[in-house]
């Protein structure tokens, strides 16, 4: 069987799973991701062995640490991941919940109820982490999984989703609930995308070039998790000390994640005192600035940024500065020209400035007086998340179990005819 062959009948399979697992006791789904936690807890050494290879090519290409960052698992991490599947085990059911309902003058009860989206494909690079956390995202809310993971975190990717499957396979779980497509070949992609009549979402995560593709080629529903452009803007009523630490965080916490601040955003009557403690640390945790002309003028060692600076994902120890003469609305204006509708925040202390700041930025999500790097969905109680959409359709922002549901009517009547 060819691979087009091959892809077509995991669609085909996933699609008859889809709808045995909307009739799926929710119990017995939070049983199966409890276990499916213990059989990789049980075999951390076995997975940290396949990340050490996955490691070790992406040293041998030179990546960037911030990528390999993001490819590394650890005992921690692992533990984390485990830790995560077990959150969402315990979630409130998102499937069959009675969104609203209402009665018609002429008897007809109707009730909105939320329903699985039935199968979701997830294309995603580097991030092993991303095999669990959607895996378990989807069979809570009851929906079949197609995983394709990218190269650089294939034996990673593997052996997490062989073990999962593994054990939703002993906890009776139906056939094709969660399938990997084992492959590292382009063409596996564009063939998924093209399964309309199976896959009801495909949701990307990854790097522009492969986001671009999945818009450009698919025929199915996408949830797009664009670049993280992510800012900080620091107002000129804002605390010195309390701004420092937040961009530090924001930044250098862990640069090449997609909430990480890439540019930093100062009203100009505040350089002189809010910036150089921020540089300074920055510069200590070696963090490279590229910095408007004000900026560099108060300190020359920095080095002057360029136009494509102001729209660049570095996911890297490196950060961007702009002063702003023009406060609040000059600030808004520059994210919602540069930026990617993913995370902002505003440092201040002014209530005015910040609703106007919150209300005004077209972002998924906006912050205040936090770091950049709290946009994930087990931050936000969600357990975990199988991205953060930069879409206004279907889901914006974290995208958890809630937001892998759509609705169905349910229209009860007692024998009405229409006139």
């Amino acid at each position: 069987m060819g691979l087009k062959e091959t892809i077509n009948e995991i669609g085909k399979k996933a699609k008859k799973a889809s709808f045995e697992l909307a009739m799926v006791d929710d119990k017995f789904k939070s049983l199966s991701l409890v276990n499916a936690s213990k059989e990789l807890m049980r075999n951390k050494k076995n997975i940290l062995s396949e990340n050490k290879k996955d490691v070790s090519r992406a040293l041998k290409k030179k990546l960037s640490k911030a990528l390999i960052d993001r490819l590394l698992l650890d005992s921690e991490r692992i533990d984390s991941i485990c830790k995560g599947m077990e959150d969402i085990s315990k979630l409130t059911n998102p499937v069959g919940k009675k969104l609203s309902s209402w009665s018609r003058p002429n008897g007809l009860k109707i009730e909105k109820v939320s329903v699985p989206l039935g199968v979701i494909g997830v294309i995603y690079e580097s991030r092993p982490n991303v095999s669990a956390d959607a895996a378990a995202l989807c069979l809570k809310s009851s929906n079949a999984t197609i995983l394709r993971g990218g190269s650089e975190s294939f034996y990673s990717s593997s052996i997490i989703i062989n073990l999962i499957n593994k054990s939703f396979r002993k906890s009776g779980l139906p056939s094709g609930t969660l399938q990997n497509i084992p492959t590292t070949e382009r063409e596996a992609v564009g063939y998924l995308l093209k399964l309309d009549k199976y896959v009801d979402v495909i949701v990307p995560r990854g790097g522009k070039s492969l986001i671009e593709r999945v818009s450009r080629e698919s025929r199915i529903h996408v949830i797009k998790h664009l670049d993280g452009i992510c800012h900080t803007y620091i107002n000129k009523n804002s605390n010195k000390e309390i701004s420092k630490d937040i961009v530090v965080n924001a930044k250098m916490r862990r640069p090449g994640i997609c909430g990480a601040t890439e540019t930093l955003l100062i009203d100009y009557e505040i350089i002189e005192s809010h910036l150089p403690p921020i540089i300074n640390k920055l510069k200590e945790l070696g963090c490279e600035i590229r910095a408007d002309r004000p900026v560099c003028k108060m300190d020359p060692s920095l080095k002057l940024a360029n136009e494509k600076d102001w729209s660049t994902e570095y996911l890297d120890s490196i950060i961007s500065i702009k002063s702003l003469k023009g406060g609040v609305n000059e600030a808004i204006d520059h994210i919602n020209k540069y930026g990617s509708n993913h995370t902002d925040a505003i440092i201040s202390n002014d209530k005015k400035v910040v609703e106007f700041f919150l209300n005004k930025v077209d972002s998924g999500i906006v912050m205040h007086n936090t770091s950049t790097q709290f946009a994930d969905g087990g931050e936000f109680g969600m357990g975990a998340e199988i991205g953060i959409s930069t879409s206004k359709l279907h889901a914006r922002g974290p995208v958890g179990v809630s937001q892998l549901t759509s609705f169905k009517y349910k229209v009860r009547g007692n024998g009405q005819i229409r006139p």
